[in-house]
């Protein structure tokens, strides 16, 4: 294992066993649908579980479910291949830190889709429900009757439950989004640079007699 290669497994692992620890405490110690405000009301613990895809998203019933799970070991694998890809280029730290963050994100999803309907007796192998239980419903109002659309509805920032899983996924793509143009223009640098020192490398020096 190259020295490359420790800080993204450090943040797989850390990013994992975090994941796995807060989930199976809150699988353990809360009922289903239980809440408990953290800070007010705008920050709360609130059990709930799904079949779908991040932030509670739904796709497809017990059989989507299966789909969905293979869909993400095999992004999961193409993942860990291109973040192997990017440690022999020399690509930017913090570029392969975050799809780091991106692999371990779904593969702490997974765990739970793989392992969970069978460890908690309630389903079949790969149908475990993920569990969720962060909630940030910061803003909760009602949009005025005067506005063109949606008047009179309820609304709610932020709604969506999400897990640690959840967040390193979307932490991983926010810093891809944001760091893109210097860490696109340091891997083009690096993959011109490779082949040039490979071509050094099997050139045979000029001996004189």
């Amino acid at each position: 294992m190259t020295k490359k290669l420790i800080n993204p497994l450090l943040v797989i692992f850390s990013v994992l066993i975090i994941d796995q620890v807060v989930k199976l405490y809150i699988k353990t110690n809360f009922y289903l649908g239980e809440e408990v405000n953290v800070f007010g009301d705008w920050f709360r613990i609130h059990f709930t579980e799904n079949y779908g895809m991040a932030f509670g998203l739904e796709f497809g019933g017990k059989t989507g479910k299966i789909f969905l799970t293979l869909f993400r070991i095999i992004a999961v694998g193409f993942i860990g291949w291109y973040i192997l890809d990017l440690t022999k280029k020399n690509a930017h730290k913090l570029y392969i830190i975050s799809w780091a963050l991106i692999l371990a994100g779904a593969f702490g999803n997974i765990i739970d889709s793989i392992f969970y309907g069978v460890a908690f007796g309630y389903d079949a192998w790969f149908h475990g429900r993920v569990v969720d239980m962060f909630y940030f419903p910061i803003i909760q109002t009602t949009i005025p009757e005067s506005w063109p659309f949606w008047a009179g509805e309820d609304f709610e920032f932020f709604r969506p439950v999400f897990n640690i899983a959840d967040a390193a996924i979307s932490i991983g793509f926010v810093i891809i989004l944001i760091g893109q143009k210097v860490f696109f223009k340091e891997e083009e640098k690096a993959e011109t640079a490779l082949p040039d020192a490979e071509t050094s490398a099997t050139e045979e020096p000029n001996v004189q007699a």
